[in-house]
């Protein structure tokens, strides 16, 4: 097995050096690194999950320290401590319904009613692992009690021997570690296929002969349009090109790649061309809990644009993607600074930068920021892997994959700093 610390350095010093970046691959690489962390990681026979959530913390404040501007780092990490709760809780519920039907009489009513504390123990279980992933028939299928055998157990001579083997087959003897393993790795799973299940929703959203506007590129809106494409659905798209870095010249071709019709706009260009656009449709960095959005520079111009045409603007991202943080919050960093070659040539404006008046201070500023802030009043609707959501629903979203505790202790340590 690889060394950890190993592991964890060398991703410190990539995020460090913005070799790796984009919410996507921070996530999985995240995730990756915690599920090798907890998996090497000794847990003692007390206190298990009080020691994985401190081995979790100790290395997470590193990674999120390591490159603030990616948050979808400190996502994954308060995914996989809730995940460590949640799992600890269903382990120890179950074990209390366990010890409920062993200690039962022979009465027939003191049966059933082990039986039904049994199936709310349970109940609650399901309830609490239900938060950690996205609904399936498979994890409803795995979530539900078996009562023919509780019941069979029961009645079978009542005898506390046939209680005591039933209880040995309780959840409870599961490990901690392998169950939030478990988690982890459905947690990678949702990560890698988020594009796909969003895709899935564009038919309802996309219609016949629709103009829909897009700024720069995102892989989440590509595979979005390519699937709408794919529905026999005949609309164009226009593509603003995303300066500095031109990103939208990149997802033009893609487009045209897969038969879709599409026009390359400037920037400059969206709201003269905004008037004959049916929807916005355009991905994001980071969802805040407040259903404001970070994402690449230029889009608020966008939104303006669309709020004062009245056309729906639409963000499309994964759930790994929502942050339980506000923006306002002190450990937030909104915006990322990129090299000033991409916008002026050093060679020709070199006379510029010379300093004025002998006072040190140089006469031309170049500043290239990476992101922009929409406000929630902008955006019509978030599509997830999880389904379309308004921005209000945004709290709710957080309750279900992120715990209070580790929110809080997130921002002591940003204080502390």
């Amino acid at each position: 097995m690889p060394d950890v610390q190993a592991l964890v350095n060398e991703f410190i010093i990539k995020l460090k050096r913005r070799k790796v970046e984009g919410s996507h691959a921070t996530a999985r690489y995240t995730a990756d690194l915690l599920r090798s962390v907890i998996s090497q990681h000794r847990v003692p026979h007390a206190n298990q999950a009080t020691s994985l959530l401190e081995a979790v913390k100790s290395v997470g404040e590193l990674l999120i320290a390591a490159n603030p501007v990616e948050l979808a780092v400190g996502n994954i990490v308060r995914r996989v401590l809730h995940i460590i709760r949640e799992e600890d809780l269903s382990l120890a519920t179950t074990s209390i319904g366990g010890l409920s039907l062993s200690d039962g009489s022979d009465d027939e009513d003191d049966v059933e009613r082990d039986d039904r504390s049994m199936l709310s123990a349970a109940a609650v279980a399901a309830a609490s692992r239900s938060t950690l992933r996205a609904p399936s028939l498979h994890t409803l299928l795995e979530d539900i009690p078996d009562a023919t055998g509780l019941h069979g157990t029961s009645s079978s001579g009542g005898d506390s021997e046939g209680k005591s083997k039933s209880a040995d087959k309780n959840p409870k003897s599961r490990k901690l570690k392998h169950d939030v393993i478990e988690a982890i790795n459905e947690l990678i799973e949702d990560i890698d296929t988020c594009h796909e299940q969003i895709a899935e929703q564009a038919v309802e959203h996309i219609h016949q002969n629709e103009v829909i506007l897009t700024l720069g590129r995102s892989r989440t809106v590509m595979e979005f349009l390519c699937a709408a494409k794919e529905k026999r659905r005949s609309f164009r798209v226009f593509v603003a090109e995303g300066a500095p870095r031109y990103q939208g010249h990149v997802l033009a071709k893609e487009l045209v790649a897969k038969g879709l019709q599409t026009t390359v706009i400037t920037d400059s260009a969206v709201f003269a061309m905004i008037s004959r656009v049916n929807m916005v449709i355009v991905g994001a960095h980071a969802i805040m809990a407040n259903g404001g959005v970070v994402a690449p520079v230029g889009l608020n111009m966008v939104a303006l644009a669309a709020q004062r045409h009245a056309v729906p603007f639409v963000v499309v991202a994964g759930s790994h993607k929502l942050c339980p943080l506000y923006p306002h919050n002190p450990e937030v960093l909104l915006n990322d600074l990129k090299s000033p070659s991409e916008l002026l040539d050093f060679g020709e404006f070199s006379d510029c930068l010379d300093f004025g008046s002998g006072s040190g201070v140089p006469l031309l500023h170049v500043v290239n920021p990476s992101f922009d802030y929409v406000p929630p009043k902008l955006v019509s609707l978030f599509i997830t892997d999880t389904g379309g959501h308004n921005p209000s629903y945004m709290y709710r979203l957080i309750a279900d994959y992120y715990s209070a505790d580790d929110i809080v202790v997130q921002r002591r340590s940003a204080y502390a700093q």
